[in-house]
């Protein structure tokens, strides 16, 4: 029997237009654009279907504005194609923001408790280092080893992390502007095919997070979060957890922590995960799935389109 695995983006894969056709065609996805919008008291799918673009990009809104996308995509599969989760799925993984709408697909969070953490989560990321301070850059053709080696001789004093470890010689620095642009000459200098300074506007998942991980610590402390019917894999970990105070503790340390997504495909395919189904925005992690996971088959559905198309 095969085993599937449903995935949920991070930031950088929303759009403007996003879950808009979705909207149109089914009313179980026009459900969730609402909860969404009623809890964050703003007309959030406004800004996600017609801009402007730059608003959409800004960390508070668009990791709420992936995570409704992505939930209104499981809605309609529910209502529209009978999708049962808890039997069509082996586990959830979700890319940064994406372990939220992974955690909500699962159960273990409402959709309107995960859009007030997600705002949270988002302006605090933003707050948490001056503007200018911080940088992300894009290692092409490095692999996990390399990049740490570049970090550690870039930091001189100032923070350099590991921030994503995206598989297929794709791994994402993350700290001070300074150190990351030592990172990217040494980078070079090393026979790394590309070092690129990423259109991010603060430094996700390196120490300089501190900050936003202590308000995410006081925000998830009250949260109710359940036992998910389908298990689901930590970032942080890289493997499966269903233990709420386990889930709890994951996302704070998630904050300042690398997202281990190389590793995460990896043990999927590891428990015998042959087939990857992408909710929501872009195509991101579907080519990520097919490149790391030998003789995998990996979709993606975000659209009305992707709906008809789906078999269960």
């Amino acid at each position: 029997m095969t085993k599937t695995a449903f995935l949920f983006p991070g930031q950088g894969s929303q759009a403007v237009g996003m879950g808009k056709a979705l909207a149109e065609a089914f009313p179980a996805a026009r459900a969730v654009f609402d909860e969404v919008d009623t809890a964050l008291g703003q007309k959030l799918s406004a800004l996600m279907w017609d801009g402007p673009e730059d608003q959409l990009t800004l960390t508070a809104n668009a990791q709420p504005a992936l995570m409704a996308h992505s939930l209104a995509v499981i809605r309609v599969l529910e209502a529209e194609k009978g999708l049962d989760l808890a039997k069509a799925a082996s586990f959830v993984a979700g890319h940064s923001l994406g372990e939220y709408s992974a955690l909500a697909a699962a159960g273990a969070l409402s959709i309107t408790e995960t859009a007030k953490l997600l705002r949270i989560r988002g302006n605090a990321m933003q707050a948490a280092v001056p503007a200018g301070q911080g940088a992300m850059a894009a290692l092409l053709g490095a692999e996990w080893d390399i990049a740490v080696e570049i970090a550690k001789e870039a930091s001189q004093g100032e923070v350099c992390d590991v921030a994503n470890d995206n598989g297929g010689g794709q791994v994402v620095l993350s700290g001070h502007k300074s150190a990351i642009d030592r990172a990217c000459e040494i980078a070079k200098a090393k026979g790394v095919k590309r070092a690129i300074l990423l259109p991010v506007s603060a430094p996700f998942h390196s120490r300089l997070m501190q900050p936003a991980a202590e308000a995410m610590q006081a925000a998830l402390a009250t949260a109710k979060i359940n036992a998910p019917k389908v298990p689901v894999v930590a970032n942080v970990t890289a493997e499966a957890v269903s233990d709420p105070e386990a889930i709890r503790r994951n996302l704070v340390t998630q904050v300042t922590g690398s997202v281990r997504w190389r590793e995460s495909m990896l043990w999927l395919g590891d428990q015998g995960v042959t087939r990857f189904i992408e909710c929501g925005s872009g195509k991101v992690l579907t080519g990520i799935a097919k490149r790391l996971v030998a003789g995998s088959e990996a979709s993606a559905v975000g659209t009305p389109e992707d709906v008809a198309g789906f078999g269960g």
